[in-house]
């Protein structure tokens, strides 16, 4: 662990807390959440998952070494009044170690839009501040986010569809790997934010059934396949299904239902601890492919695993998004949107059957396999740093 930091709020009193894992260059990447109860001790497993996500993006051909990993998170209700403001403060307060270390996003509970709206009007620079010495050609990189950024695909901006792409693409390779085909099979996801709203889209468009979205108010669900457009185009934005946008069969059962659904996949694309010792004997599906950041628990997971239910780490699934931004940044991408999506889309497919390949051929689970993955590319890190004159070119 490199640095922990613990903020509170001078207003609310709430804790905040930033946490950088690894250094790769002098720099590490992770989003910020804001949610009730969040801790110093999730918010370090995140940052090391965001070391393991930058890491799994070693790979040959790339024209950057990836940076390390971080994360940040506040204890506050982002839905209750004045969550802006203790937003605010907190970007404020921690702006220095943001320029110097901590290149950041949106995670659960904050919105990019309103971290790039609050560094912009206090001049504090930009989420990606920390990259800038990294870079040789920064008029380059800022075209290149620009056209990103604003790309708008069918209605929704293309920053917030490239990680559901990723964990499609991922759910749609497992399945593959599985012998099953998407058109044959259904999905229930849990969280309907950006994350889980896009992997519905794009796992729809491929052709699977999505039979249950869980969201902060109940599980909305229908056996035939829910109208996952329609909803949404009219979700709130902290991804609450419109109700009156539902249609006759459509049926609202409590929230925790989504465990237990009858399905063949289940992606939990919400909150962190969602699949416990406790409660993962619920659970139906053959497939798990992680969405959120830590949705299953290790002994779980274990449980599950002795049951034959796959699952597809973090780690690898949900590491579009960030890996997107290194693409558009170092030039991998030019930021349309077909580029975009194929990189995306090649990518994950590969990664996912390469790591679902090693954990059959070597009678391990996935997320060991994808753990040894890190390690070699960790290595090799470890082994470009000692000898900086055998690593690619930024």
């Amino acid at each position: 662990m490199f640095m922990d930091i613990t903020w509170q709020d001078p207003v609310t009193g709430a804790h905040g807390y930033v946490v950088i894992d690894t250094l790769v260059r002098g720099t590490a990447s992770g989003g910020l959440r804001m949610r009730k109860g969040c801790t110093l001790e999730e918010v370090r497993g995140l940052a090391q998952g965001m070391t393991r996500k930058e890491a799994i993006h070693l790979r040959d051909g790339r024209a950057y070494v990836p940076v390390g990993g971080a994360k940040g998170g506040i204890d506050f209700d982002p839905r209750a009044p004045g969550a802006k403001d203790v937003l605010e403060r907190f970007l404020v307060a921690v702006n220095p170690i943001m320029h110097a270390y901590w290149a950041l996003g949106e995670d659960l509970g904050v919105r990019q839009d309103d971290i790039d709206e609050i560094l912009a009007r206090r001049e504090l620079g930009s989420g990606l501040s920390a990259v800038a010495k990294l870079v040789d050609d920064s008029d380059a990189v800022e075209t290149r986010a620009q056209t990103a950024f604003s790309t708008i695909v069918d209605g929704i901006a293309q920053d917030e569809l490239v990680g559901g792409l990723g964990v499609a693409t991922s759910v749609i390779a497992a399945l593959d790997a599985g012998g099953r085909k998407p058109s044959e099979s259904t999905a229930v996801i849990q969280g309907f934010g950006s994350m889980g709203g896009a992997t519905a889209r794009y796992l729809a468009e491929a052709g699977l059934r999505i039979v249950g979205i869980a969201d902060a108010d109940g599980f909305v669900t229908n056996p035939d396949g829910l109208d996952v457009e329609t909803l949404l185009a009219t979700r709130d934005p902290f991804g609450g299904i419109d109700r009156s946008s539902l249609r006759p069969d459509d049926h609202v059962g409590d929230r925790d239902d989504w465990l237990a659904a009858d399905a063949d996949v289940l992606v939990p694309a919400a909150v962190s601890y969602a699949i416990t010792p406790d409660n993962c004997d619920r659970v139906q599906a053959s497939l798990i492919v992680e969405a959120a950041n830590m949705p299953v628990l290790p002994a779980a997971e274990e449980t599950l695993r002795s049951r034959g239910v796959t699952v597809v780490p973090d780690f690898l699934a949900n590491s579009a998004t960030n890996a997107w931004w290194w693409w558009v940044t170092f030039g991998d991408v030019d930021g349309s949107w077909e580029d975009s999506r194929t990189i995306v889309t090649t990518t994950l497919r590969e990664l996912t059957a390469e790591v679902l390949a090693t954990a059959r051929d070597d009678g391990i689970s996935p997320r060991a396999a994808a753990q040894a993955k890190v390690d070699e590319n960790l290595a090799r890190l470890s082994d470009l740093a000692a000898d900086p004159a055998s690593a690619p070119e930024s």
